[in-house]
């Protein structure tokens, strides 16, 4: 098997392997998003928050946990698109998005090509998922967390309780 398919192969076993772990503690998001968001919430000094505003902001980053859910899904992006529209995708996505993860994707994929050199790759997949795990988290929670932290606002607010709950949840 060459290099490349070597590369795509540890990181749909990494997609896997997160999407996996976070089904299973799925049940966990909600209450940890709710004091993931409070917290930030105090320690930022956003006052204006009442209730219908917590609540919006909390469905909000519940919405997109189960959007990061089919992100990782093995049979989501892996399997409905062709090359060509992922990648069309992922530039789309990188252009909306208010953080930039070029470089921790980047980061990601070379050390997967690393990893894909280790002798017996094919039996140590989940081995090797794992730690890129234990490396990266959960992509592109990084990028997510760093460009919060230089700048926190509200718009972000939702990716950036999401990432940490991840995170946590990775633990």
């Amino acid at each position: 098997m060459d290099r490349m398919k070597k590369v795509k192969l540890l990181l749909n076993t990494y997609y896997e392997l997160l999407y996996k772990r976070l089904e299973a503690k799925s049940n966990d998001c909600k209450e940890m998003v709710r004091r993931v968001l409070q917290e930030e919430i105090d320690k930022q000094g956003w006052e204006q928050f009442g209730e219908d505003k917590f609540a919006a902001y909390q469905e909000a980053c519940n919405a997109f946990i189960m959007e990061r859910l089919e992100m990782y899904n093995p049979i989501g992006t892996q399997y409905l698109f062709d090359q060509g529209n992922k990648t069309e995708a992922f530039e789309l996505e990188l252009a909306i998005n208010w953080y930039d993860s070029r470089g921790e994707y980047r980061h990601l994929v070379e050390s997967a090509l690393e990893k894909s050199d280790v002798k017996g790759f094919e039996q140590k997949l989940p081995q090797l998922a794992q730690e890129l795990i234990e490396e990266f988290g959960a992509y592109p929670d990084q990028s997510i967390i760093a460009g919060y932290k230089v700048r926190p606002e509200l718009n972000k607010l939702p990716d950036y309780v999401v990432a940490r709950v991840i995170e946590k949840l990775l633990l």
